[in-house]
């Protein structure tokens, strides 16, 4: 056993009762339930609709994080708004492939907002299966923490080997894994049936486009759970904390997308950003695994984390507007049809 005694024991801090994680997972429940009834009539989302449900989902984390700090201390407070921001961050890249994947499927306005919502409830569910597992490792396992340290470098470099290779990709959607083979077991339907997934046609059950969009949109969540999970426990090893913050920067994704639509096609250097991000927390993870080891080795505070996050994050804003105050909207492509 190394000195990592406190994880490899099974005891994972967390300021997570047994009532406050339930009171958590009812009210993202009910925010799901909200969410459904908001969506059931299909309709075009506007811009008021979106800023209000927007302000909304940006002002309750932000409360729940004062609370945190009032309630369990400075240093839980830091580690919550710091998870969330890294969250969020990875969010607004998780979204800008959404817009690409229904833009490629060709999914009619009204039916934007609900695919966005499968989305983001099929993101909810692996993530929280993610940090069970994230913490079931922290706490058997002494290495954990360099595991997670090797994904995120690793997926770092892919994502700045991926920015600046310069290409413009189009999104094909024959080429999708996921689409081929739903394919290869249920027949498809040409034209969106309204939000079904499935109709019959010639006596047999068939697919609809919004049935593959969604699927695909699924796909990507996977990837992204992989990646933002170990990002989090690098900023705090509560998984009450994890869940969280992954939950609230999720839910406000469906009104955040029309809301920020036009803008995303803007963050051209935002890969640029989370590649340095994810780099930094996995260089904090290795530090904090190799201090457990050999007690001389410097660990990176959380609030230093948070100033190193948002300084990347301005920087990456500004440059990036500063680069396409001229470019037309759209000119940012990236590559999904390995799902």
């Amino acid at each position: 056993m190394t000195e990592l005694s406190y994880l490899s024991a099974g005891e994972l801090s967390s300021v997570g009762t047994p009532t406050l994680w339930a009171v958590t997972i009812a009210g993202v429940l009910a925010l799901l339930v909200l969410d459904f009834l908001v969506t059931r009539k299909p309709h075009e989302v506007s811009i008021r609709e979106a800023l209000g449900w927007s302000a909304f989902y940006v002002a309750l984390p932000l409360a729940f994080g004062a609370w945190i700090w009032s309630r369990f201390g400075s240093q839980q407070g830091v580690e919550y708004l710091t998870g969330y921001l890294v969250e969020k961050s990875l969010s607004v890249d998780n979204l800008f492939v959404f817009m690409l994947l229904l833009a490629a499927f060709a999914v009619p306005a009204v039916l934007a907002q609900r695919v966005l919502l499968y989305g983001i409830t099929g993101a909810l569910v692996l993530r929280a299966i993610f940090i069970a597992l994230g913490a079931a490792a922290l706490q058997t396992l002494d290495f954990a923490f360099l595991v997670f340290a090797v994904i995120l470098i690793a997926t770092a470099v892919k994502l700045l080997r991926d920015a600046l290779s310069g290409h413009e990709q189009e999104v094909d959607i024959n080429r999708m894994r996921s689409v081929k083979l739903l394919r290869r077991f249920m027949p498809v339907v040409e034209e969106y049936q309204g939000t079904r997934m499935t109709v019959r046609q010639n006596g047999r059950r068939a697919l609809t486009p919004l049935a593959l969009v969604v699927v695909a949109v699924l796909a990507t969540d996977i990837v992204f759970a992989v990646d933002s999970v170990p990002a989090v426990y690098g900023i705090t090893e509560d998984p009450y904390l994890v869940f969280a913050t992954n939950a609230f920067a999720l839910l406000g994704l469906r009104a955040l997308y029309f809301v920020l639509h036009a803008a995303l096609s803007r963050l051209v250097h935002l890969s640029y950003g989370l590649a340095v991000i994810l780099a930094f927390i996995g260089v904090k993870l290795g530090l904090h695994w190799a201090h457990g080891i050999w007690p001389g080795v410097p660990q990176i505070p959380t609030l230093a984390s948070l100033g190193v996050i948002i300084g990347v994050l301005v920087v990456v804003t500004l440059t990036s507007l500063r680069a396409t105050r001229d470019a037309a909207p759209g000119d940012r492509e990236t590559v999904v049809d390995r799902h």
